[in-house]
């Protein structure tokens, strides 16, 4: 990557405004997950299906996403991503307006279908534009414009499409059927505005990318990772720490979309209003941000990507068993912790993972980002344990504490590991 290494702060610059808009388009999902859940009358299991059409996106359409980036190029393809996503938030005028709860996840897969083009492109861009040893310090930076975009999210969404709804909620069971539908349709219709702009913010940036100076990767300047293991492996699989490494983001992504997704109806079934649990998921993300600031300032100067990883695992832990014993705001506050935990590890997995990759950097990328489908399906069995009435929404969350020692593992172990029998 000639081009980048000569200046990379005008990349870094565009990348981080990226990594803002994966932020804010993202985290508007906890709000949604409250909102859906009241507009099309849902119940636990059904409203985490917003999680599972916006995640599973990635696992579908990661490595056609290489595929596309080969086609056009990344600098394009960020651009055709951006296209995309504004085409999925336009599908959520007509979701609303027939309150089609298939339409909206319809339009969320779409969604996220564009951001698994930008972020293929995007992700082993920031790892490569300098020095391996310091990735996780640039991912670090990313991460921090990701999650402020995230708590800005769910706080303005909120504000407009769950403004008064603690009342609603209250008065819809004394309602006809008439009545209700009146108050649901206009419930429903609030989400047009906002996902309106988006759309049109998100076509202006695609525009913009295009006539951007982002310059271009070149195939071959995947040689400047390691190539230590290129002569002896011939197909990605290979490599057991990137494979294992792809089981690991799997599992971290599923307890970050957790934390932050299920948090607002968490503290619901804890007995808070939604007028306050509404704007949870900024706090989680809040928690994200100070663990992505620790992260700048420590690695790799005062700690190693590999230890941080180990470290937050164990924060997880002890954190999800907290919450889990505990109740009320203090329960709800461990939960939204798991930011903090949560932080450093996809930018000290990543890193880990391609390192060594050589020709196969691209693949091993696709293979890291298909693994964001553990934000699909994680979500939809704590919310299927939720809703059985012996365990509910509190012993749900008892899921993040052997997804957490994996990762654990993968710190002290697993990313070591350079051939299957050893």
């Amino acid at each position: 990557m000639n081009q980048t290494s000569k200046n990379p702060i005008v990349p870094i610059i565009i990348l981080g405004a990226f990594f803002f808009i994966f932020g804010f388009v993202t985290w508007l999902n906890g709000t949604l997950i409250q909102y859906l859940k009241i507009a099309c009358e849902l119940n636990t299991f059904q409203s985490l299906l917003v999680a599972f059409a916006f995640y599973i996106s990635y696992f579908v359409m990661a490595l056609p996403s290489s595929w596309v980036l080969r086609l056009t190029g990344f600098k394009n393809g960020m651009s055709l991503g951006l296209f995309i996503m504004a085409l999925g938030a336009i599908l959520f005028i007509p979701a609303a307006e027939s309150r089609n709860y298939n339409l909206f996840l319809a339009g969320l897969f779409i969604i996220g279908t564009g951001l698994s083009i930008l972020q293929t492109a995007s992700n082993p861009y920031v790892t490569i534009v300098g020095p391996i040893e310091s990735a996780a310090k640039r991912i670090s930076i990313m991460g921090i414009c990701n999650k402020v975009a995230g708590v800005m999210a769910p706080i303005i969404l909120g504000a407009i499409v769950l403004a008064d709804a603690d009342s609603l909620v209250k008065e819809l069971p004394t309602m006809d059927v008439i009545q209700k539908n009146i108050r649901l349709d206009e419930l429903a219709s609030r989400v047009v505005m906002p996902y309106s702009i988006l759309a049109g913010a998100l076509a202006v940036l695609g525009i913009l990318v295009r006539f951007s100076p982002l310059p271009e990767i070149e195939e071959e300047n995947e040689s400047i990772i390691k190539e230590d293991s290129l002569n002896r492996n011939t197909n990605v699989f290979q490599f057991p720490h990137l494979v294992l490494g792809v089981i690991a983001l799997f599992l971290y992504v599923g307890v970050e979309v957790l934390a932050g997704d299920t948090i607002g109806g968490y503290g619901q079934w804890q007995g808070i209003p939604l007028s306050e649990s509404k704007n949870f998921t900024a706090l989680t993300l809040s928690a994200m941000v100070i663990g992505y600031i620790i992260g700048i300032f420590s690695i790799p100067k005062y700690i190693s990507q590999s230890r941080a990883l180990a470290y937050s695992a164990i924060i997880g832990v002890v954190f999800s068993v907290i919450a889990i014993n505990t109740q009320g705001y203090v329960s709800v506050l461990f939960i939204a912790l798991l930011g903090l935990a949560n932080a450093l590890v996809w930018p000290a997995i990543w890193p880990l993972a391609i390192s060594g990759l050589g020709k196969f950097t691209k693949t091993g990328s696709a293979l890291l980002i298909m693994a964001i489908a553990g934000g699909a399906l994680l979500p939809l069995l704590y919310g299927r344990l939720a809703d059985i009435e012996s365990i509910g929404h509190q012993s749900a969350y008892w899921i993040l504490v052997p997804c957490y020692l994996f990762i654990l593992f993968y710190s002290l172990k697993g990313y070591k590991y350079s051939k299957w029998n050893s």
